[in-house]
């Protein structure tokens, strides 16, 4: 049986030292178009795949790629449009510095961090996790350079990127009161790593893990407060589960307990999307007789004519990596902050006195 072609080998043959080999892979403008040609095809016919990545980041200390962690299932980077938007920047500028990208899928359900300990990286992207996450502390313990994306915020020493998620919904809160809406319900994304749907107090509200989520609800309470709405009377309810069956559920909840809501205010454009699910199914008006509105404004989102709020989700990723892949010797930390835009659609329109809302009707 041949033996494998290894670099010495196939240095050997070629008549070179191992450096010419090496040149060929790792920096081709040190040789000449025609030596280079000529140690490519002298491997190919020997059978030689390459040097060895693994022993190549050993020499040099770089493994030539970013790892993006993510508290979900591997499937959530591409299944969920924000996600897959923000993926596709991040994506973009690992592509055009010449950097791999490593999906690191951390379960809420599992805090074993041994994935996040091995990880053959350069750099840490963490997108959106909770505070006290256990996989964010094991980053945070390998000195390497680390990015968060949305949350949590001001972690000491550590560039972010987010969005003015406060604002917007501020922006979305002045939208609804101007058209006369006064009774509204919320429905929000989790609100903490520990599963639970239903009614989301006050107290719940104000200590949420996640911070995006805890900025959205506060940009909605001072909106309203502004127009005199008493937010203890708001009833807010969250879905641990981010599907159009969970938008749907918390819409369905909400209308079958409160009568005399005129609007539905959800922190996502999936959750918001669902509730219009269920508003078709039951026949209910929209904008008419009942407001959606969302926020994030994903392609989906926008097809439908959902009035939300958009973020610049692939501009949030592209800064992400190169906030990461340009700090260089950087110290101080940066903090980016992207605005957000209200886009006015189809699904908002003035409050017309409430009419009972009947779950099978």
């Amino acid at each position: 049986m041949r033996r494998p072609a290894t670099l010495a080998s196939l240095a050997a043959e070629l008549g070179v030292s191992r450096t010419t080999v090496s040149n060929a892979y790792n920096r081709p403008d040190q040789l000449s178009v025609q030596l280079r040609n000529r140690v490519l095809e002298t491997a190919r016919r020997m059978g030689y795949p390459g040097p060895d990545p693994v022993a190549r980041s050993l020499r040099t200390r770089q493994a030539r790629a970013v790892g993006l962690l993510l508290t979900e299932e591997l499937s959530f980077a591409f299944s969920d449009p924000a996600a897959l938007g923000f993926l596709e920047g991040l994506a973009g500028a690992c592509e055009n510095a010449g950097q791999g990208l490593l999906l690191m899928p951390a379960s809420r359900r599992n805090s074993d961090v041994t994935t996040v300990h091995q990880a053959s990286v350069d750099g840490f992207v963490v997108y959106s996790v909770p505070e006290q996450d256990p996989h964010l502390r094991a980053v945070l313990e390998r000195p390497l350079p680390t990015v968060v994306a949305d949350q949590p915020m001001n972690v000491p020493g550590v560039d972010r990127v987010g969005v003015d998620d406060r604002g917007g919904m501020l922006a979305m809160a002045a939208h609804l009161v101007e058209l006369g809406h006064r009774r509204i319900g919320v429905i929000c994304m989790r609100l903490n790593n520990t599963p639970a749907d239903g009614l989301a107090d006050l107290d719940r509200q104000r200590t949420a893990g996640y911070s995006v989520q805890r900025e959205r609800l506060t940009g909605l309470r001072e909106g309203f407060a502004s127009a005199g709405v008493d937010w203890t009377e708001v009833p807010v309810v969250q879905r641990f589960d981010h599907t159009l069956e969970s938008g749907a559920s918390a819409a369905a909840d909400l209308l079958d307990a409160h009568s005399d809501l005129t609007a539905l205010v959800c922190t996502s454009d999936v959750l918001a999307l669902g509730a219009l699910r269920l508003a078709g199914e039951r026949g209910w008006s929209v904008p008419e007789k009942l407001t959606i509105t969302g926020f994030d404004g994903v392609p989906e989102a926008i097809g439908a004519g959902l009035t939300t709020v958009r973020q610049p989700v692939r501009e949030k990723g592209r800064i992400a990596g190169e906030l990461l892949l340009s700090r260089g010797d950087r110290t101080e930390p940066k903090s980016v902050i992207l605005p957000t835009e209200l886009v006015i659609g189809r699904t908002s329109g003035t409050a017309t006195p409430p009419t009972r809302w009947f779950s099978g009707l």
